[in-house]
C-alpha cells in the first residue's frame, strides 16, 4: 500500500510538472528591436521609480522571448547582423528566448513595401535563391534562434517586385521555401513562422502557403488597423489552426495608455476613435486590453502566445525632437521612462 501512495504521489507531481512546463512553453513575447539605439543616446528606463535595465525588467515581468527585427544592409548600424547578435547574446544571458524576424531588406518590409536589398537588386531568379537561401542560413549558424520569422507582414509576399505574390505566387513560393530549407538543414530547434498582418483575408494567405514547411502562423493584430473585436480574433484563430493544423501567435501587437505625445514626433495613433471603446487610453485600460487579449489567446482552441511591439520606443530624444518616436504613447514604459501596469500581461497563464 505503502509503494502504491509512493507511486501515486509521484505520477501527480509529474503530471503537475508536465502542466507547468506546457503553460510556460507559451509564448509571452516583446519586441524591442529599438533598446541598443535607445540605450546609445544615454536612455535610463525605470522600474518602481527606479533605474532598471529593460531586460531585466521584461524577464522578472514574465516575459519569456523576444523579438528582435534584422535588416540586411542598413543606411546605419542598427538592427544589422552584428548588432543583433549582440542583442540577442544579452536576452539568453538574461533567460530568455530569441526570436528573430528577418525583413530580407535594408529597412523596414510590411505589407506596403518589401524592398530588396540593394545587394541583391539586380540578382537572376535563381541567384536570388541562393542568396536567400545562403543568407538564412549564415543567420542561424551566426544567432540559432529559437523562432525566425521568414518576412515580416508578407501579406503579398516579399522581395518585391521578383517575390510580390499578387504578381507571381510561384517565384514568392520558391524563394520562402530557399529560406525554409536553409532553415531546416542548419537547425533542428529552430521554429519557422509565417506571418500575416491582420485578419481579413488570412485563410486565403496561408491556403497559399500550404507547400511551404513552416511551425508558426503569425498575425498581427492592432485595433487601430484590424478591428475591434475580439471575438473575431479568437474566430479567426480557430479557423486558421483548424484548416492548416498550425498554432498561432499573435505577432505584434500594442494599445495606447494615453492619446497625449511625449515629443514633437507626429503619434501614429492619437484619436479617440482608432481604439476600443471598453479600453480608455489610459494605464489600467492598457493593460486591461492586453490581458483580454492574452485570455482570447488562450481561450481559442489554437493560439499559443503573443508579442508586444513598440515595447521600448519611448520618446528617447527629449520633448522637442520632430525625430523621435511616433509611438511613446503605446510603449510598456510611461512618459517619465517608468515601467507601466501593462507589463503583468507578461505573467504565465
Amino acid at each position: 500500500m505503502k509503494k502504491l501512495f509512493f507511486v501515486l504521489i509521484v505520477l501527480i507531481i509529474s503530471c503537475n510538472s508536465e502542466d507547468e512546463t506546457q503553460v510556460d512553453e507559451t509564448i509571452r513575447g516583446a519586441d524591442i528591436s529599438y533598446l541598443p539605439l535607445i540605450e546609445s543616446e544615454g536612455t535610463i528606463y525605470k522600474n518602481n521609480n527606479q533605474p532598471e535595465n529593460l531586460i531585466t525588467t521584461l524577464k522578472k515581468s514574465g516575459c519569456n522571448y523576444v523579438r528582435i527585427r534584422l535588416w540586411h544592409t542598413p543606411s546605419d548600424v542598427h538592427s544589422n547582423l552584428a548588432e543583433v547578435k549582440i542583442l540577442t547574446e544579452r536576452v539568453r544571458v538574461a533567460g530568455m528566448k530569441v526570436w528573430i524576424t528577418v525583413h530580407y531588406s535594408d529597412t523596414w518590409a510590411d505589407p506596403g513595401s518589401q524592398t530588396k536589398p540593394i545587394a541583391w537588386q539586380n540578382l537572376t531568379f535563381n541567384d536570388l535563391k541562393n542568396a536567400v537561401s545562403n543568407y538564412t542560413a549564415n543567420v542561424i549558424t551566426e544567432i540559432n534562434p529559437d523562432i525566425i520569422q521568414i518576412g515580416n507582414e508578407t501579406n503579398d509576399g516579399f522581395l518585391w517586385p521578383t517575390g510580390k505574390l499578387s504578381i507571381n505566387e510561384n517565384q514568392y513560393i520558391q524563394l520562402t521555401n530557399a529560406a525554409t530549407i536553409a532553415v531546416r538543414a542548419n537547425s533542428n530547434s529552430t521554429k519557422i513562422m509565417i506571418h500575416y498582418a491582420g485578419l481579413e483575408n488570412s485563410l486565403w494567405y496561408f491556403t497559399k502557403m500550404s507547400s511551404v514547411d513552416y511551425d508558426y502562423i503569425g498575425l498581427s493584430y492592432y485595433p487601430i488597423w484590424h478591428g475591434k473585436n475580439l471575438n473575431d480574433l479568437k474566430n479567426t484563430i480557430n479557423q486558421l489552426g483548424t484548416t492548416h493544423g498550425k498554432k498561432v501567435i499573435i505577432a505584434e501587437t500594442a494599445y495606447p495608455f494615453s492619446l497625449g505625445y511625449n515629443d514633437f514626433t507626429n503619434n501614429i495613433l492619437g484619436q479617440i476613435d482608432q481604439i476600443i471603446t471598453d479600453y480608455p487610453p489610459t494605464p489600467i485600460g492598457q493593460k486591461n486590453f492586453l490581458n483580454d487579449l492574452k485570455n482570447t489567446v488562450k481561450l481559442s482552441d489554437h493560439g499559443i502566445g503573443f508579442c508586444y511591439w513598440g515595447t521600448e520606443w519611448i520618446a528617447f530624444r527629449g520633448p522637442t525632437a520632430t525625430n523621435g518616436s511616433p509611438w511613446e504613447n503605446q510603449a510598456l514604459w510611461d512618459f517619465n521612462n517608468n515601467a507601466l501596469p501593462a507589463l503583468d500581461f507578461f505573467k504565465k497563464y
